[in-house]
């Protein structure tokens, strides 16, 4: 029923996803997977789960990512708004290291997928934010891994807010990309 439109990023296999909404006095319907779509696409994923948090303003989640079962996610905010970055770290692509980055919100029902191999984060810029994502792979705790959120190898530009940036004790102690590198022989 619904339309997608698929705009790729400057980093190989990560795209943005816009969606047809159909509204009127009522409000609003929207279609926010399609497998069909996005087979017809070239973007023949399976997801097997779906996750949600909510977070306040200055929040920042990330960057995380999972090491031997990497998880590729499609990404939306359903209430308020975020800034939400994917680093690549494919070893051997053309775009290791680099970063991109976009406003997902529910007055722009933007959706980001995020490729496997990728680390992930998102800052609350709203009040509060309620964040979906439905991934490739199961969580894996004991497989986890995060990069510093404001390493200078991976320099994302993330906004200005009007108060501090809040971080849990674990992001707050993340090793540096170059760390990480190292650990996994990314180069």
């Amino acid at each position: 029923m619904g339309k997608f439109f698929f705009h790729e990023t400057e980093i190989k296999d990560m795209f943005v996803v816009d969606v047809e909404v159909f509204g009127d006095q009522r409000g609003y319907f929207m279609e926010t997977y399609n497998q069909k779509a996005f087979q017809d696409a070239g973007y023949d994923y399976v997801f097997v789960q779906d996750n949600q948090s909510k977070s306040r303003k200055g929040v920042l989640r990330g960057l995380h990512m999972q090491v031997n079962n990497p998880q590729g996610k499609l990404v939306r905010c359903i209430k308020g708004e975020v800034f939400d970055v994917g680093v690549d770290l494919r070893k051997g692509s053309q775009t290791f290291g680099k970063c991109h980055g976009e406003v997902l919100s529910e007055q722009n029902k933007r959706q980001l997928f995020i490729p496997e191999g990728f680390a992930h984060g998102f800052l609350v810029l709203s009040e509060e934010a309620e964040f979906c994502y439905k991934c490739t792979r199961l969580y894996d705790p004991t497989d986890e891994l995060g990069i510093r959120y404001d390493d200078k190898d991976i320099g994302v530009e993330w906004p200005e807010i009007d108060c501090d940036y809040l971080l849990s004790a674990k992001d707050l102690k993340q090793p540096s990309f170059q760390e990480v590198v190292e650990r996994l022989s990314l180069r």
